[in-house]
């Protein structure tokens, strides 16, 4: 038995039937950019995630870039901004113009801290971007009561944690605005790339709808300017159809995680994730470290089972910041975490022999 990390033709064929009648919807309709289908989709997700506004962009990078563009968030200011973060977290804040500034995690959420974040603050903050690091929201109150004292915008980058609840509201409503991913693995994943900004700042919302279209709300007339970062018609038509399907299979990842948690928590070697008393994370990523991850990858390579590592090289140990000074050892826990976590399968398509498997082989190893 092959045990892929994430099975995607499964949730196809899931929802097959429903996604070829909203495939053949749009295709019929003529209707391509900017139509019922967004507008649609834009109104359901905003209501799921408790916020006045969606707007669908075209990825979840473009979606944090345009909330800060939004917010005049560019040349001279700073955004705090985890070390141990996807990259396009720190390439929202650069393409912006502003400088992201990186602090290190819990070592145990894996999230943004209230300690490290007021450590960092200088009068060029201008605000803090956490990440719902694999689905666990951050610790937003601490968050939000820093970031109103110094006068500073939340910006939540929420790309991995659709469906999450802090303290009982969803990602999405805890900040000032949130970026959200459709990436085909993402919990809510489209059949392409796409993204939304979420937000119930309804200044900013109606200057993000420009910014995505030319800096458009009239065609032809250009008030600012904008990019091109739609999110198109078929692609939304699909996320309406998965949204629908989110928090079902939101509880299918939970159930996994639990068995994860009871069956595992013997192996002395293997850390489990740490789930915050105030979160209710949906397991976009099962992350566990290893002191021997290396070894433990291969063992379950060769035991058919595909697993991940999110992310081994840090953002400022890429090349793409080079030129920011950042040397090994600049954040050792950020790069600890990296030397050591491995993600394992999950997904609301994870069979529970699958599942078995993964955990007989990990218990194997030790």
């Amino acid at each position: 038995m092959k045990v892929p990390f994430l099975d995607l033709q499964a949730a196809f064929g899931e929802l097959q039937e429903e996604l070829d009648a909203a495939a053949r919807r749009v295709v019929a309709s003529g209707c391509y950019i900017l139509g019922r289908e967004i507008e649609c989709f834009e109104a359901e997700f905003a209501s799921y995630c408790g916020a006045r506004h969606c707007i669908g962009v075209s990825n979840g990078l473009d979606a944090l870039e345009l909330i800060l563009r939004g917010y005049g968030i560019g040349p001279g200011g700073e955004v705090i901004v985890p070390a141990n973060t996807f990259i396009a977290t720190w390439l929202a804040i650069s393409r912006a113009g502003a400088v992201p500034v990186p602090v290190e995690p819990d070592e145990y959420t894996y999230n943004i801290t209230v300690e490290r974040i007021a450590a960092a603050l200088s009068a060029r903050t201008r605000a803090v971007m956490p990440v719902h690091l694999y689905g666990q929201p951050a610790a937003m109150d601490g968050i939000r009561e820093l970031a109103g004292q110094h006068m500073l915008k939340v910006i939540e980058d929420a790309a991995q944690a659709h469906g999450a609840c802090y303290r009982g509201l969803r990602v999405g409503s805890l900040g000032d605005a949130a970026g959200f991913s459709f990436y085909p693995g993402k919990n809510l994943g489209a059949l392409g790339d796409g993204g939304a900004v979420v937000t119930n700042d309804d200044e900013l919302a109606a200057k993000v709808r420009r910014l995505r279209n030319y800096g458009s709300r009239v065609k032809y007339h250009h008030e600012v300017k904008g990019s091109n970062a739609r999110l198109d018609e078929l692609q939304a038509a699909m996320l309406r159809v998965k949204l629908r399907r989110l928090d079902e299979w939101n509880r299918r990842r939970v159930g996994v995680a639990e068995r994860y948690f009871q069956e595992l928590a013997p192996l002395s070697q293997l850390v489990l994730p740490h789930v915050s008393k105030d979160a209710d994370p949906v397991w976009h990523l099962f992350v566990v470290r290893h002191p021997h991850r290396a070894d433990l990858q291969a063992h379950l390579s060769r035991s058919g089972i595909e697993t991940l590592i999110h992310y081994p090289v840090p953002p400022h140990l890429s090349g793409a910041y080079s030129e920011m000074g950042f040397a090994l050892g600049s954040f050792p826990r950020t790069e600890r975490l990296a030397d050591t976590i491995l993600s394992l399968p999950i997904g609301p398509h994870l069979s529970p022999d699958m599942q078995a498997l993964v955990i007989s082989a990990l218990r194997q190893f030790g």
